[in-house]
């Protein structure tokens, strides 16, 4: 196969396809994780009922594990020569697996591994599933999603899928698929691992296997206040009430047991760790089942540290306002003082507005005075970050879409800041527009001008052409050229 022609937008356009994927996988990547430590400890809770899971799911999490750690040093091996892993314009050959895999119309020792890498994860998650009645649907889709037999293409010839896929294809265009193979093992790990759970979670109705759970309405208490909370059972019934609830020795009021749920109310005790024991009494038939109350809180002194957060992200951003609620913990609004350079103050309690300008982090010190007149103080560092680059829009699209010549015509060129916490309007001042075959124009304003119109009246049905270098500007901050837009005309 030839390798293939691509613009610089275009090749571009992949490399931020697969850093958007990258960024995607890490967070599938915890997800999976968190996933296998809560399986973890429902070992520990009930081992009879989630052992033989937590072994099937420690085989489908190893053979995921094992083939993403393969591709990331595929992945490592492909741009090692390449000086800025991020100019993908630069990545438009297709040298590397060309040569890595294949010799001639063979493929080489590496491109049979490859297959073997794929085969061995499908093979082993789909044989896991097949022994599981509930889940075997589930293998027949992974073989699917991970099939590797010859496909057709267009002309019809039976091509090895090896070929087909990676072959004359340039780098950041291998790359991608690279990445989006690892998102397609990462969704299957966690599709399987929640079904597998699923089938396995029930509902316990006996009252022996309640537990009773200790809410309190704080964590924490200053000495001199009173304990104040409830306790709930664990399925929380609104038609269950307790006959008998007994708490640190003292039988509580007819009161306090209430419909699921039992309310405490007595003197905290002195700053420490406090327990609580009892137990809650429920007839069963002609028997009285004891489900065992014990847990603890702690009893504080007053605070001498500060509650200091950013209402939208840990981080702050330049050029615009950051809205910042800073306060300490039991001391009025009015004896609380902040400082920081770009800190102002808002309107409300505890509003601050920070607007960062140099730097790469900024240092918020508070500081306080108790009702007694004692002094405390406390700060914070929060990281700088700039305004994110934009992307281009056009009729409410982004990226690489279809549009009528018309739309293309009249529509309107639009900066927008995708996944941004803030309100900053763009306005777009100038683009450059580019028919296949005829040389870029510059335009002025967010509309094409009259030479470019004349340009997409040559292009033909299919074309597809380029609007980049979108430059706008905001009301503040200076804006990065946002993401080209790439356009194939429906007619």
């Amino acid at each position: 196969m030839l390798a293939l022609n691509m613009s610089k937008e275009v090749l571009s356009a992949f490399g931020l396809m697969n850093e958007k994927l990258t960024e995607s996988n890490e967070a599938a990547t915890e997800r999976n994780a968190a996933f296998m430590e809560g399986l973890a400890a429902k070992v520990d809770e009930q081992p009879a009922k989630y052992r033989p899971l937590k072994a099937d799911a420690d085989q489908i999490d190893k053979l995921a594990t094992d083939f993403n750690s393969y591709l990331d040093d595929l992945k490592a091996q492909m741009t090692a020569k390449v000086e800025d892993p991020k100019d993908y314009e630069v990545m438009d050959k297709g040298d590397f697996l060309d040569n890595h895999f294949f010799k001639g119309d063979k493929l080489k020792p590496e491109g049979e591994e490859f297959l073997n890498q794929i085969a061995k994860f499908r093979d082993g998650v789909s044989d896991i599933l097949a022994d599981n009645p509930e889940l075997a649907s589930m293998a027949d889709d992974v073989k699917k999603k991970f099939a590797t037999e010859p496909v057709k293409n267009r002309d019809g010839n039976t091509i090895d899928w090896l070929d087909y896929h990676y072959k004359g294809f340039p780098l950041v265009a291998s790359l991608t698929k690279m990445t989006q193979l690892q998102a397609d093992v990462k969704t299957t790990e966690t599709e399987v691992l929640q079904s597998m759970l699923g089938e396995q979670l029930k509902i316990e109705a006996s009252l022996t296997n309640f537990d009773a759970i200790v809410v309190p309405d704080k964590t924490a208490f200053f000495s001199g206040e009173n304990f104040t909370g409830r306790i709930i059972l664990g399925k929380n019934d609104k038609t269950l009430r307790a006959d008998k609830v007994i708490i640190n020795g003292q039988e509580l009021s007819a009161e306090s047991m209430q419909a699921g749920q039992t309310i405490l109310d007595f003197p905290a005790g002195a700053v420490g760790e406090r327990e609580i024991e009892g137990e809650f009494q429920f007839k069963e038939g002609d028997s009285i089942i004891s489900i065992p109350v014990k847990s603890t809180y702690a009893v504080v002194p007053k605070p001498n540290s500060a509650t200091i957060s950013a209402d939208k992200m840990n981080v702050v951003y330049r050029g615009v306002n950051n809205p910042m609620t800073i306060s300490f913990a039991g001391i009025s609004d009015n004896n609380v003082s902040a400082s920081a350079p770009g800190l102002s103050k808002g309107s409300g309690v505890g509003k601050y507005n920070m607007n960062p300008t140099t730097g790469r982090e900024v240092t918020i010190n508070v500081s306080g005075t108790l009702p007694d007149g004692t002094k405390v103080s406390d700060k914070a560092t929060f990281r700088i970050k700039d305004i994110p680059k934009p992307v281009g829009v056009m009729a409410g699209q982004d990226g690489s879409f279809s549009l009528p010549r018309n739309n293309v015509e009249i529509g309107r060129v639009e900066a927008k800041l995708l996944d941004f916490d803030f309100d900053l309007p763009l306005n777009v001042t100038g683009f450059k527009f580019k028919v296949p075959g005829q040389p870029s124009i510059t335009v002025q304003g967010n509309r094409l001008n009259g030479a470019a119109k004349n340009a997409l009246r040559k292009a033909k049905r299919g074309d597809t052409v380029q609007i980049f270098e979108i430059r706008s500007t905001s009301s503040g901050p200076k804006i990065k050229p946002a993401a080209p837009i790439m356009i194939e005309l429906s007619n």
